[in-house]
């Protein structure tokens, strides 16, 4: 059978490529920008890659079209998709329906940490001999690739909450049917699809409706979201962690690289890993926990981290240069922003200079979601560069009178990049936020310093 997948570049799409070609699939896929690391990815693969949506490349007459959401009604190609009946499917409506059927899902969802906790459970699975199928929303370092296929009966999925395409308006997670679900938090996100936090817990709930009375619900006892969610109706069972249930944690060391792990007043393990911040802690014990599911115990899956590493972009060292850090990370909603913050400054000390540097690049930081929140998210660094261009629809010069950090918005790129450049010095570390490629800042920078 021939597949070919619109928007095959990003890192959901590319995938369920990979997935796909795998299971024996004949794949093709276009996208706008054919770019790396996905597109070397998938041409080492043997898949054909087309540039831009031109509709001829319909004209090789494919079995299936599997359609990204980043297409829309009104390009030439996606009518004639439609004036021509060529059969058509979202990708996650082609996951359920081509792979997903005969296997045990385990899903992460939440508005934070989807990407680290999926990638945490796919490596204790890994570890204790379960050789999971996965498909994840970055390049966990332990594996190196963000999809695989496997003959497994167990398939970890970063769950997310953003609609599946121009004609299925649902959060992609509807269509997983998940045996285990990790809901890690809730928060207002998506601000061009959501009106509100509620919409966003009727999608969940919709999820919560799909998974057995035998399955497993895994979440926090703090979330007042939710818990809203749950008090809807929940038909399966569930584990809430929290200081007060029976799985819990103590810090070893404030930055969190080090933490016992308790069942109930019973200290079960020690775990001592490469991560930090309280917010990886509470990763990992979801982690954990869904892992149980699949017959790991705590102790094996506690194992499993010690040789955990971080995903891609997730607090990642870019270099060190003339005694300055750069470090990159993918975190653009204020929560994410501070408790990363928090986690570098229990890291590094308060000898050592802090500088955030943010691009307001999520759609919803674009229209101005939580905006109200973000300067105060910042509080654990000592000075704040933030770039921000003609597609953010709000004032962000407002941040400067909000913070009572020294705070600096910049329209001007290479202007930002002399001036923190110019405020860095060898006690120094820059942590980079964003979503996206921020313009190459990050060599930008580590040259910068080099000739500085």
């Amino acid at each position: 059978m021939h597949i070919h997948i619109l928007g095959i570049c990003g890192t959901f799409m590319g995938g369920i490529a990979m997935i796909a070609k795998q299971s024996g699939f004949k794949v093709t896929g276009s996208d706008l920008n054919v770019y790396p690391p996905m597109s070397d990815e998938l041409k080492a693969a043997g898949i054909e890659l087309i540039e831009g949506f031109d509709e001829a490349q319909l004209d090789m007459k494919p079995d299936l079209v599997v359609v990204g959401n980043v297409m829309r009604r009104g390009m030439p190609i996606v009518e004639k998709l439609l004036n021509e009946r060529i059969p058509f499917v979202s990708g996650p409506q082609w996951l359920e329906e081509h792979y997903l059927l005969n296997k045990k899902v385990l899903a992460v969802s939440g508005t934070h940490g989807k990407t680290t906790t999926s990638s945490m459970l796919a490596w204790i699975l890994e570890a204790n001999g379960r050789n999971p199928g996965f498909l994840i929303g970055g390049i966990p370092e332990n594996f190196g690739i963000s999809a695989r296929n496997s003959d497994s009966e167990y398939f970890v999925i970063e769950a997310d909450e953003y609609d599946c395409a121009f004609f299925d308006k649902r959060s992609k997670f509807v269509h997983y049917h998940p045996s285990c679900l990790i809901m890690n938090n809730l928060e207002y996100d998506h601000a061009d699809i959501f009106d509100s936090v509620k919409d966003i817990q009727k999608q969940f709930h919709h999820l919560i409706r799909t998974i057995p009375s035998q399955g497993l619900i895994v979440m926090p006892d703090n979330d007042k979201n939710l818990n809203e969610v749950i008090q809807m109706g929940c038909w399966s069972n569930k584990y809430v962690i929290g200081d007060n249930s029976a799985l819990h944690a103590k810090l070893l060391k404030a930055d969190g690289s080090e933490f016992e792990i308790y069942d109930g007043n019973k200290l079960v393990t020690t775990v001592k890993y490469d991560c930090t911040g309280t917010y990886n802690v509470n990763n990992s014990l979801m982690a954990i926990k869904a892992a149980s599911y699949a017959g790991i115990s705590t102790e094996d899956a506690a194992a499993a981290l010690q040789s955990f590493k971080l995903p891609k972009r997730r607090m990642e060292l870019k270099g060190v240069v003339n005694g300055v850090a750069v470090y990159d990370d993918f975190a653009h909603h204020p929560t994410a922003i501070r408790l990363t913050l928090e986690g570098l400054r229990a890291k590094i000390g308060d000898s050592r200079k802090l500088i955030a540097v943010f691009e307001p690049r999520s759609n919803s930081m674009k229209l101005g979601a939580n905006h109200e929140q973000l300067a105060k998210s910042f509080e654990s660094a000592d000075e704040i560069f933030v770039y921000a261009n003609d597609s953010v629809k709000w004032n962000v010069k407002e941040l400067e009178k909000q913070s009572e950090k020294t705070l600096l918005v910049y329209s001007d790129f290479e202007k930002m990049l002399d001036d923190i450049v110019a405020h860095s010095h060898t006690d120094s570390t820059i942590l980079v936020m964003s979503n996206g490629g921020f313009n190459g800042i990050h060599q930008k920078l580590l040259d910068k310093l080099h000739n500085k």
